[in-house]
């Protein structure tokens, strides 16, 4: 029987970090900008990034595994990407034009023939604001009001998608029809009544509820890969995309945590599913903020100033046979930040850079699951491509509730050792590897976990 000690806490390292947060309490509402930047009893104050470590403002070093929450495939500062930065401005002698510009068609004609989804791209500011998008195009073109979506599935912090994310299991419901619960206070009734949730990788189920419902379901917003590390069954997703395509509803991808990072194509390319439209972000933006969506031609088309009548042919206008969808933003395509993302795609576009990526994730979640095999700790590494999450437990992972059965108790006390001994990712959070992650990072971060577990467990 492993016997836990008393979880001991980070701020006999991080005296600084305790200091700045208290300071930061005092003006920023919590001390954080995001609520997800927060953790118990306080979030560390970083100050340098460089390759595949973290610095701290106490001069602590970490190698990182939340890489900006897997933003960063390239690590921190990558050179070619700050290079490709730095040209961009100097050539353009401004930081935004506020008009269109040549990158936005040499990214769109990138992502259009690296994701099989893609005919048309339009840009946003955020993986966020690109599921937005997504949802209101879907509604414009198929003229149906509510929208479904997954338990446990994430999609942003805004009231049409806030809902059933994390819901306590008391206020959950049936597994097979699951209830609609707010994730946030302020959300309006409205998008409580008008959003359905649906039970991840259980097809029998989810297939009941949209047949009783096709006619009021435009879409259907999903992580095909719950969290960037519980997959989807193939037969589940393959399933779910021949039965919206009969029920006439629209299938969204939110590949903002997928994308890069499972292949160049996203897992579209990997499960063989065209989408009808996509939303990407994180690793599109080379550590900028940035986010796309896109998808069939006939669907895109209807966000086009004149409702895409200049292209659409004869006869195949808009279902709805409304005016054009309203899409803007001043920041939108921004000529900075494509660079950034071109670049990042060139580098994973080399020879042998997504393999080797790939290769050192299965490494290093291999050498993980034997350490605490040899401790008898019920573990498995789940994910695909070069993210992965730890869970420990043995049980089948495949949804929101099955997470619920593992021991996270124990998990965040390794986490808060780790920490100590250098290896950064939020308690409780998936490991997002990049390509400077280096041999000896995995040697370390295999030690430090076998440190970690010994620190817990009392003989």
């Amino acid at each position: 029987m492993l016997k836990i000690s008393k979880l001991n806490l980070l701020t006999e390292n991080t005296k600084l970090s305790a200091d700045l947060f208290q300071q930061a309490k005092k003006k920023i509402p919590g001390g954080v900008t995001a609520n997800i930047k927060y953790f118990e009893p306080h979030p560390i104050i970083m100050e340098k990034g460089k390759g595949s470590k973290l610095f701290d403002v106490d001069k602590n070093e970490y190698i990182d595994y939340l890489l900006c929450y897997g933003a960063l495939i390239l690590g921190h500062g990558h050179p070619y990407v700050f290079e490709s930065v730095m040209n961009q401005m100097k050539e353009a002698g401004t930081t935004i034009f506020g008009t269109p510009h040549r990158l936005e068609s040499v990214m769109a004609e990138k992502l259009i023939s690296l994701y099989p989804g893609m005919e048309m791209v339009r840009y946003t500011n955020s993986g966020l604001e690109a599921t937005l998008l997504a949802i209101r195009m879907a509604m414009a073109y198929t003229g149906k009001p509510k929208l479904a979506k997954f338990e446990g599935h994430y999609h942003g912090g805004y009231d049409q998608v806030l809902l059933s994310v994390n819901p306590e299991e008391d206020q959950a419901g049936n597994e097979k029809i699951p209830n609609t619960v707010p994730e946030s206070c302020g959300i309006p009734d409205y998008y409580v009544e008008n959003t359905v949730i649906l039970p991840f990788n259980d097809l029998i189920a989810t297939e009941k509820i949209l047949r009783a419902r096709a006619h009021e379901i435009s879409s259907i917003i999903m992580e095909p890969i719950q969290g960037g590390f519980i997959p989807a069954d193939q037969e589940f997703i393959t399933g779910l995309k021949t039965l919206t395509e009969e029920l006439d509803i629209l299938l969204i991808f939110d590949e903002v945590k997928t994308g890069f990072r499972l292949s160049l194509g996203g897992a579209q390319k990997n499960y063989n599913i065209k989408p009808d439209i996509t939303a990407l972000g994180k690793v599109l933006g080379g550590g900028f903020p940035v986010g796309a969506i896109g998808g069939k031609k006939e669907i895109m088309l209807i966000s086009a100033p004149d409702g895409g009548r200049d292209i659409l042919t004869a006869g195949a206008e808009n279902k709805n046979k409304q005016d054009a969808l309203f899409h803007s933003g001043t920041y939108n395509g921004h000529p900075t930040i494509l660079a950034a993302g071109l670049a990042t795609i060139e580098v994973l576009e080399s020879e042998g850079t997504m393999e080797t990526l790939f290769s050192n994730t299965q490494l290093l979640r291999h050498q993980l699951e034997n350490v605490y095999k040899q401790y008898d700790i019920p573990m498995q590494t789940i994910g695909e491509g070069s993210i992965f999450n730890i869970i420990l437990t043995e049980n089948n992972i495949k949804n929101y509730r099955d997470m619920n059965k593992a021991d996270t108790t124990l998990r965040k006390k390794l986490d808060y050792e780790l920490l100590k001994l250098g290896i950064y990712t939020k308690p409780l959070n998936r490991y997002s590897m990049s390509v400077v992650h280096t041999e000896e990072d995995i040697i370390r971060t295999v030690e430090a976990h076998k440190k970690a577990i010994q620190i817990v467990k009392q003989v």
